[in-house]
């Protein structure tokens, strides 16, 4: 009997492009509900993404991004991330994100009335995924 491939199609699309589309034999990845971990004939699901870091497994190795806020829609064979914002490891500015962190941990060290403190911290996980993707 001839081994099933194990392989889906999956897309991570934003706004501005469509990030990657190919083959992967498992996709992990961070929703509101917690990490996730995707292979073929998944149970149907849509869910919320999180920021944190999109690892792909691909036929010839395993290849990371740092993914933002969006929606994950799982299908059988095709798995469909519609993101904010995803970026390859070499496409982050690291100084910029580590000035990002510290204008988010200053705004909620020191957060009066007139700061919105969940944008704060989702600037915050926004910046720390993109150090911890570079890494």
């Amino acid at each position: 009997m001839a081994e099933e491939n194990k392989n889906f199609q999956l897309e991570i699309i934003t706004p501005d492009r469509v990030f990657y589309k190919g083959e992967a034999s498992m996709v992990e990845f961070t929703s509101v509900d917690g990490e996730m971990g995707i292979y073929k004939h998944h149970i149907p699901l849509t869910t919320v993404l999180a920021p944190g870091i999109v690892t792909i497994t691909e036929p010839e190795g395993k290849k990371e991004a740092a993914v933002h806020a969006g929606f994950v829609q799982i299908l059988g064979d095709k798995v469909t991330f519609l993101a904010e914002i995803a970026e390859w490891p070499e496409e982050i500015d690291v100084a910029r994100a580590e000035a990002a962190r510290a204008r988010a941990e200053e705004r909620l060290r020191g957060h009066g009335e007139e700061i919105d403190v969940t944008r704060a911290e989702i600037a915050l996980k926004k910046a720390l995924v993109r150090i911890d993707a570079k890494k």
